[in-house]
């Protein structure tokens, strides 16, 4: 999947900054040419009776303790939005802390989304972020993302293995000539990875007496040089 724009025809409401928008499932960044990563923050959102009360790291302090009337929602899961609402006003939100709030000068996004998504899924990343207040919309494969923020020579001839292992999907892919020639997308990551883990039962511990080859009173003895 190349470099996808929206066909669609935007007014020109000027010249606004160029933010580069990696939404992901456990954290959202944001990043501005000649500024760096501008915003790191959860992908949390925290409503009250339709209203967003808190958003970001606050929110996800509310994860566990919030009231029954507070509804705190991770709308992302595996890179997908599963919550368009939330989704929406909480990149605005990011988009506003990141560029400004500004009716004359819009941002143009890069947004990265998983190779898995459907074209329904791609268009409501889509909307959202034109929702949140941006100009013009690009959606870049998350493989060919990390590969430019790894400073990999993706344009070259020679082709590099990527792998981009997120909280809710894992990338792999191999990049060239600017693109993605082969790869392959997985709904696991660090979460799935994580929890099992947990579940995992923990190793038993060698009894005592007992060498490298499970023989009593054996050890093996390391030569030191």
């Amino acid at each position: 999947m190349a470099l996808l724009a929206d066909s669609r025809p935007r007014p020109r409401l000027g010249l606004g900054r160029e933010l580069a928008v990696d939404l992901g499932t456990s954290r959202t960044r944001i990043y501005s040419r000649g500024s760096g990563v501008v915003l790191d923050e959860p992908s949390v959102v925290a409503i009250r009776d339709g209203e967003v009360v808190a958003v970001g790291e606050q929110a996800k302090q509310m994860l566990g303790r919030a009231p029954e009337q507070i509804e705190v929602i991770e709308p992302l899961e595996h890179g997908v939005i599963r919550h368009y609402d939330a989704t929406e006003r909480m990149l605005r939100y990011f988009v506003q802390q990141a560029h400004g709030r500004s009716l004359i000068s819009r941002p143009r996004l890069v947004v990265n989304v998983p190779s898995h998504l459907t074209g329904v899924e791609q268009r409501a990343v889509r909307d959202a972020a034109y929702a949140a207040g941006a100009r013009q919309v690009y959606l870049l494969p998350t493989a060919l993302a990390a590969a430019i923020g790894a400073d990999v020579p993706s344009h070259e001839t020679q082709g590099h293995f990527v792998m981009s292992r997120g909280a809710g999907c894992t990338e792999i892919a191999v990049v060239a000539l600017g693109g993605i020639v082969s790869g392959s997308s997985l709904r696991h990551g660090g979460r799935d990875l994580a929890l099992a883990l947990r579940l995992q039962p923990a190793p038993r511990r060698p009894r005592p007496g007992f060498g490298s080859r499970g023989l009593p009173g054996r050890t093996l003895r390391h030569a030191h040089r």
